[in-house]
Formats: structure tokens, sequence, C-alpha cells
């Protein structure tokens, strides 16, 4: 299949995708919101006045519904590459969380705090490389599990997005190791094609190892 051609099929799915559309209607940025508030509705992750942790957040989906069911007295810091337009409640970091200057800077927001909630959304350019691009996956899943261990509340929890292939078993045998509960999410919203899933990890066990 030509490049040219998939990017059309992609659009053509893409335009007439109905969590696209409802998206536009509701004034979320991406469709990915609504994977998030499925989580939520049925595990019931948020609470008014948490301090939430959305790491990979543009264009701002996540960081959207976040700030809406934290209130005003919550905190949501996010962090990206990419530029992201404001929201409010929101505090926005834009770098890259690999690196040491990004980490330091959502460190440096948190302060003295604790997050109740660290979000992780992440996911690598793809290169086309199955074999590059899952081991880059795991990569980034495996930063947000530490970052959680370092700065998550024991009652807090960790929702990440992984991809099923080379190294994911071994990734939730880890999270199985640092939290009492870990449960795999696919939302309606999630493409049936897409061999992403979502891992939530609550009750950080003290002593947590890697």
């Amino acid at each position: 299949m030509s490049k040219s051609h998939s990017s059309k099929q992609w659009l053509r799915r893409h335009v007439s995708d109905p969590y696209v559309k409802r998206s536009k209607q509701e004034g979320y940025r991406s469709r990915s919101a609504y994977k998030l508030l499925e989580v939520d509705e049925r595990d019931k992750l948020f609470r008014p006045g948490q301090v939430v942790v959305d790491l990979g957040s543009a264009p701002g989906g996540w960081s959207q519904v976040a700030a809406k069911k934290a209130g005003a007295q919550g905190l949501v810091i996010a962090i990206d590459l990419l530029e992201m337009e404001a929201i409010p409640g929101v505090e926005f970091i834009q770098g890259d969380f690999t690196r040491k200057a990004g980490l330091e800077a959502v460190k440096a927001a948190l302060g003295a705090r604790k997050a109740d909630l660290v979000l992780s959304d992440m996911a690598p350019n793809f290169t086309g490389i199955p074999m590059t691009d899952q081991a880059r996956s795991m990569e980034l899943a495996e930063m947000a599990l530490e970052f959680a261990r370092l700065h998550l509340k024991s009652d807090g929890a960790l929702l990440v997005k992984t991809f099923q292939g080379s190294g994911h078993q071994e990734y939730l045998q880890a999270l199985r190791r640092n939290f009492a509960k870990v449960l795999v999410r696919k939302p309606e919203s999630s493409r049936g094609e897409s061999a992403e899933q979502y891992l939530l990890a609550r009750g950080l066990k003290a002593g947590a190892m890697p």
C-alpha cells in the first residue's frame, strides 16, 4: 500500500470517527479524552482537589478531563515536547520528560507534594519498524512507572498506555511487584485494530522495587 493511499485511508477514517466528531462538539482537544473518561467511569480515578501529573499531554485532551475532575482546588501538572495551548487549572511544561531537565521541571512543579494520580498516554514517534517502536514504547512506560514509584502517594494510582508485544508481560509483572492491584483496560473508544492497552495500577506498595 502506498503511503499516499494509506494517508488518505487514515484521513477518511479519522473524519468519520464518531469520537472525533464528539470531541469537536464537546470541546475536547482529542478523541483520547474519551478513553480516560471511560476508565474513570469504570474505576473512579478522579476526585476533587487531586494533584495529577499528565505525562505526554499534548494536545491536551487528558489534561482537560483531569482539570475538570480535580476542580478549582486541584492541580494538574502536564508535560510534553510539543506546545500545548493553555488550559485553566493546568500547569504546562514544554519539555522532554525522558531527559533530566524535563523530569526536574515536573519535580519542581510538584514541590513537596506527592501525586494522587499519574497519567501516561505517552507514545514514541513511530518509525514503522515494529521491534524498535515496541522497545521505545516500553521504555516510556517504564519511565512512567519509575516516576510513579518516587512521586505517587501510597493510595494513588498510575494509568499508563502500553502496546501488546515484546516486554509487555514483563512490564505487567513489574507493576504487580510495585502495586497492590493492577487492571488491564481497553476502552471502547480505543480503536479495535490498535494494540494499545491501558494498565491501571493502584495502591503503591511500601518499598516498591523496579
